[in-house]
C-alpha cells in the first residue's frame, strides 16, 4: 500500500486585514444602535422596536463570534490538535444558531401577550428608530460587500446584515401605519413577522452547522460525482473508504483508498488529482492512498459505497 498526502493552504479562513477592520467597526456600530434602539423601545413602548434590538443584539453576537472563529481558525496545529483550531468557526455557526433560536422565542411570546393586550406605542419614534437601523445595518453590509464572492464567512455576515436593514425597513413602515390609523395591533404582527424572518435564516445555519459537526458531507459536494471522478482516474480500477467532510466552515477535507493494480506513485497523478479536486469541488486538504487490490492483503475498509 502506498500513501499520498497533498493539501493547499492557501484557503485559511483568517479574514484578510480590511475585513478585520470592518468585523470592528460593525460590531462598534451595531453595540451603540442596539443601546440606543433598546432605549428607544421601551420609552415607546413598541414591541416591535424592542424585537429589532433583540435581533439586532444577536446579529452583535454573531458578528463577534464569527470574528473570533475568524482569528482561531488560523491558529496552526500542534500535537495535540492536529487540525489547528480550524473547527472553531462550525462551533461558532452552531451556537449563533441556538441563540437566535432562544431569542426569538422570547420576542414571539411578548409578541403574542401584546395581542391580547395592546399597548400604546409612539408610532414616529419607531419609524425614527429604525430607520437609523436601516442606515446602521446598511452600511455594515457594505463594509463586507467587496469580500462576499471570496469568503463564506464574510459573505454569511453580508447577507445577515443585509437582512436586518430589510426588517428595519419594514418596522419603519409599521410605524408609519400606526402613527396614521393607530393600528396596536400591527406591532406585535410586525414582531412575529420578524421572528419569521429571522427562524427561516436560522434554520438553514442551524442545519448546516450539526450536520459539519457531524462531519457531513458539506452542501454544495456532491458525493457521488467525487466518487465518480476519482474512478474514472487513469490506472484505477476501484474507490472505497471515501469520506468528505468540513474541517471549518470554509475548507473542506477528503481522504480516500484508490485501487492502482500497477502500485506506481506519479507525483505529477497526485498532482492533477488534488488541483482538479480544489477547483472543481472546492475540497482543499486530500489524503489519497493507493493500494493494489492484492486479494490476499484485502484492506479491511474496503466495504461496497
Amino acid at each position: 500500500m502506498s500513501h499520498a498526502h497533498c493539501h493547499d493552504h492557501s484557503h485559511h479562513s483568517l479574514a484578510p486585514g480590511s475585513f478585520q477592520r470592518a468585523f470592528a467597526i460593525g460590531v462598534a456600530l451595531n453595540v451603540t444602535f442596539v443601546v440606543i434602539e433598546a432605549l428607544c423601545g421601551f420609552w415607546s413602548h413598541s414591541m416591535a422596536v424592542l424585537a429589532d434590538a433583540g435581533h439586532n443584539l444577536s446579529d452583535v453576537l454573531g458578528l463577534v463570534i464569527a470574528w473570533a472563529a475568524a482569528r482561531l481558525s488560523a491558529v496552526g496545529p500542534n500535537e495535540r490538535r492536529t487540525y489547528g483550531l480550524r473547527r472553531t468557526s462550525i462551533l461558532a455557526a452552531l451556537v449563533n444558531a441556538l441563540v437566535l433560536l432562544v431569542a426569538t422565542g422570547g420576542i414571539a411570546w411578548e409578541a403574542v401577550r401584546r395581542f391580547a393586550d395592546p399597548t400604546p406605542v409612539a408610532g414616529m419614534t419607531m419609524m425614527i428608530v429604525a430607520a437609523v437601523g436601516v442606515i446602521i445595518n446598511g452600511a455594515t453590509a457594505l463594509l463586507f460587500l467587496s469580500g462576499r464572492h471570496h469568503d463564506l464567512n464574510v459573505r454569511g455576515a453580508f447577507l445577515h446584515m443585509a437582512a436586518d436593514a430589510g426588517v428595519s425597513l419594514a418596522v419603519v413602515v409599521s410605524g408609519a401605519l400606526i402613527a396614521w390609523r393607530g393600528w396596536l395591533w400591527l406591532d406585535p404582527l410586525m414582531s412575529l413577522a420578524i421572528v419569521a424572518a429571522i427562524l427561516a435564516s436560522t434554520w438553514g445555519l442551524l442545519r448546516d452547522s450539526i450536520n459539519l459537526a457531524l462531519d457531513a458531507v458539506p452542501r454544495g459536494i456532491d458525493p457521488v460525482q467525487v466518487r465518480e471522478y476519482l474512478g474514472a482516474l487513469p490506472g484505477i480500477t476501484g474507490v472505497h473508504d471515501l469520506h468528505i467532510w468540513g474541517m471549518s466552515t470554509t475548507e473542506t477535507a477528503l481522504t480516500a483508498h484508490l485501487v492502482k493494480p500497477d502500485g506506481q506513485i506519479d507525483d505529477a497523478f497526485l498532482a492533477d488529482v488534488e488541483q482538479t479536486l480544489r477547483s472543481r469541488f472546492g475540497i482543499v486538504h486530500a489524503t489519497i492512498q493507493l493500494e493494489r487490490g492484492d486479494a490476499e492483503h484485502a484492506c479491511v475498509l474496503h466495504s461496497p459505497p
